[in-house]
């Protein structure tokens, strides 16, 4: 499959049903993918994440624009080990990932976009948003009682409020990349079938134990209506500026090659480049260089 394609098959085209059910979970990639397997997405992870540490050191240099990643999906979909797959090669000191739990007394006192904006990436940046202000139309969304924590005016419920918040995303998200910032948005779609296997395995390796919450159990026995929620929302904020990707995440040796290579390609569509430096500076770089070659070695 060639980039265009590649890229045109997980993306939801703005304007367009998500339509989740649609969407394969264990997509194994092209032929010569199928073929190699593991081995094959090993080999084009490593080359993929070496150039993706190389155009990192250029978005810090360039300094005009931040990535923003936000990892959505379903308990056990592989979001913890495909940010610790994809970012294993880049500098840390140019990334940030931000888990978020449940929101804190002072972030209910704000409106729901406030305490993800104050973990934006800088410019020259990566940040990583394990989950994201799409828990507020997600997770509240199968959940409406938590929506009485947040204090909110009065008012209906219903349609009309999700869509509102729709379009206080799509709005986010737009102010942000008009202001450098460019946002990736992936859902790690993984199968109901494929989720019990993990939690299974979970419960039977004692070191894993730990990842493992009966609420997980709660939550899993409302599958669909979190599909529904997540359809309805990637469908009404899958934009121009802002699309959404839907990786097949059954085989996560597969979802990290693809999340890897969308990252590193949008990167490298941005046309990055390094500072040009002045007359003056050039000037300034030869003159040190001269006094570093003519000093006297400590050895002599």
């Amino acid at each position: 499959m060639k980039p265009k394609k590649l890229i045109g098959h997980f993306r939801v085209e703005p304007g367009t049903k998500a339509q989740l059910k649609d969407r394969s979970t264990a997509w194994a990639g092209s032929k010569r993918l199928k073929e190699d397997g593991k081995e094959r997405a090993k080999k084009i992870l490593e080359e993929t994440l070496t150039r993706l540490a190389e155009v990192q050191e250029i978005l810090y240099a360039d300094d005009r624009y931040a990535l923003l990643i936000i990892l959505q999906a379903m308990d056990a979909a592989g979001k913890d080990s495909t940010i610790k797959h994809v970012m294993s090669g880049v500098n840390p000191q140019g990334c940030q990932v931000f888990s978020f739990k449940k929101p804190s007394a002072e972030e209910l006192d704000h409106n729901f976009l406030w305490r993800y904006m104050r973990c934006l990436p800088e410019r020259g940046r990566i940040g990583i948003f394990n989950r994201s202000y799409y828990e507020d139309v997600l997770v509240v969304k199968v959940h409406p009682e938590l929506l009485e924590q947040q204090k909110l005016p009065d008012g209906k419920r219903n349609q009309a409020f999700w869509e509102e918040r729709y379009q206080d995303i799509n709005a986010f998200e737009r102010h942000l990349v008009r202001n450098g910032t460019v946002v990736l948005k992936f859902f790690l779609h993984v199968s109901k079938d494929e989720q019990k296997r993990r939690f299974l395995k979970r419960l039977e390796r004692p070191e894993k134990h730990w990842k493992f919450s009966l609420a997980d159990l709660a939550e899993r026995a409302l599958w669909d209506a979190y599909m529904d929620a997540y359809e309805d929302a990637l469908t009404a904020t899958s934009t121009e500026w802002a699309p959404w990707y839907i990786i097949p995440a059954d085989r996560k040796w597969a979802a990290r090659t693809l999340v890897a290579d969308l990252v590193t390609r949008t990167l490298d569509n941005l046309d990055l480049k390094f500072p040009p430096l002045s007359d003056e500076q050039r000037q300034a770089l030869a003159q040190a260089r001269a006094q570093l070659e003519n000093e006297a070695s400590e050895e002599a």
